[in-house]
């Protein structure tokens, strides 16, 4: 399993989303997303409406990846907390929140780097940033 971190800027209006998400999480990431072992990606997009599955073509201009040293049954869990909150939307109000903390959290949504630290096991992930989780993975 692996964690995949978007370094990258997309296209039109949506650029400025990346740039701003950097800039607030004052790093080099955007988005974050669980790569398993199988191909399969996770995470919550702004763009896809929230807790989703997906394949994507991983780029290395525009990912760096992390190489995570979990069993195949750790690797279950993440899945199984994916597949539970699959469909939850997406938590702007709590994205904001990381960095303007007056935002506050969603009630039900979830944000990339809150949904894969959750995955993860890590103690409130709702204070987690895509910078902040590429730390404490690559340690």
């Amino acid at each position: 399993m692996k964690i995949a971190f978007y370094k990258g800027t997309l296209r039109g209006w949506a650029g400025w989303f990346s740039r701003l998400a950097r800039w607030a999480d004052q790093g080099r990431y955007s988005h974050c997303e669980v790569v398993f072992s199988d191909g399969m990606c996770a995470s919550a997009s702004w763009y896809d409406g929230g807790v989703r599955f997906k394949k994507i073509a991983f780029n290395s201009l525009n990912w760096d990846v992390v190489e995570m040293d979990y069993t195949p049954e750790a690797e279950a869990k993440v899945r199984a907390w994916f597949k539970r909150h699959e469909g939850r939307p997406y938590d702007l109000r709590g994205s904001l929140g990381v960095v303007f903390r007056p935002f506050g959290q969603g009630r039900r949504g979830w944000f990339c780097s809150e949904a894969v630290a959750a995955s993860l096991g890590f103690a409130e992930p709702w204070r987690i940033g895509p910078n902040l989780l590429a730390a404490l993975v690559k340690r």
